[in-house]
This record gives structure tokens, sequence and C-alpha cells, in this order.
């Protein structure tokens, strides 16, 4: 009785939890290209840059930079509004990770990412103190890194996923104790 009421708490709070993408229907969330906060956002950035920009003679190193930066902001808004992006009402947009494949490439991709950087690193780590505890003064490998040996791992941790399923098929992935 206590497994079917868990499970059943488990179930509701699961689906009372689900993401929601009714604020992306309703209006709160809407294409950068059609919201005026975001235009607003990016005339006033540009009109920063150039009130700054009208205080150096043209030409000048300060002036080229400024005139750099109006292009970037430029460039960087006309990206966030050519793409699929919502803004809110502070112009700025958000990122949607409602499921739909729609906005996948704001999520999926950077995740993927983030998830193979912290598996070569947690990897890397691991394999330096598996090797470090075969030498003859671990703890002293420990304290003061062996930094050839941490680098040539490192370098070699890119194949993380094939080393880490290779351990886990032959049964040397986790340790008895």
């Amino acid at each position: 009785m206590k497994r079917l009421l868990l499970f059943l708490y488990i179930i509701c709070t699961l689906l009372l939890n689900l993401p929601n993408s009714a604020f992306a229907s309703s209006g709160i969330l809407i294409e950068c290209d059609k919201s005026t906060a975001f235009s607003k956002r990016l005339n006033t950035s540009v009109k920063k840059l150039e009130g700054r920009l009208i205080k150096y003679e043209k030409g000048t190193p300060p002036a080229l930079a400024l005139e750099d930066q109006i292009l970037q902001t430029k460039n960087r808004f006309a990206r966030y509004s050519d793409s699929a992006l919502v803004c809110g009402v502070d112009g700025l947009p958000h990122l949607i990770t409602d499921g739909e494949l729609t906005h996948s490439s704001e999520f999926i991709l950077p995740g993927l990412i983030f998830l193979y950087t912290t598996g070569w690193i947690g990897w890397s780590g691991r394999k330096y103190l598996q090797t470090v505890a075969l030498t003859k003064n671990p703890t002293e490998k420990e304290i003061i890194i062996d930094v050839p040996l941490a680098l040539s791992i490192m370098f070699s941790g890119y194949l993380w996923p094939l080393f880490s399923w290779n351990e886990f098929t032959s049964g040397n992935f986790v340790s008895e104790e």
C-alpha cells in the first residue's frame, strides 16, 4: 500500500511539474523581430554607442573601435531576430525548453556539449587518480600534480565515452569495495 501511494505521489508530482508552453503561446513571449521592447533595446544600445562616437575624430582608434562595436551590436540583434528566438517584455531573448523540436537548437546542442565537456573532465581526473594510485607515492602525486602525466591523460581523454563503455562492459567501471 505504501508503494502504491508513493508511486501515485510521484506520478502526480511529475504531471504537475511538466514544462508548460503556455507562456510562448499566450503572448508573454513573442518573436524577437516583432517585439517593440527588443527594437527599443537595439535603438538604445546603438544610440549610446553613437553618442560616445561623436566625441572622437573620425578614423582614430577609439572611433574605429566604437564603429566596430556598433556593427557588432547590430549584427547580434539581427541574428536574434532572424532566428526563432522569442523575447519577453524586457526585450531580451528567452530560451524555450518545452520539448518542441522547433526550439531544440537552443538547448540540445549546448546541453550535449556541456555533458561531453564535464564527462571529459571527470574521466580525465578519474584516470589520473587511478594512474597515480599505482605509483610509489600516490598521495604526493595527488597534492603536487604531475603535469606531463595529467596532460597526456587529458589529451587522450577526448574519447572518454568509448573508454567508459569498454570499462562498463568489461566490469571494471565500478570498484568492488
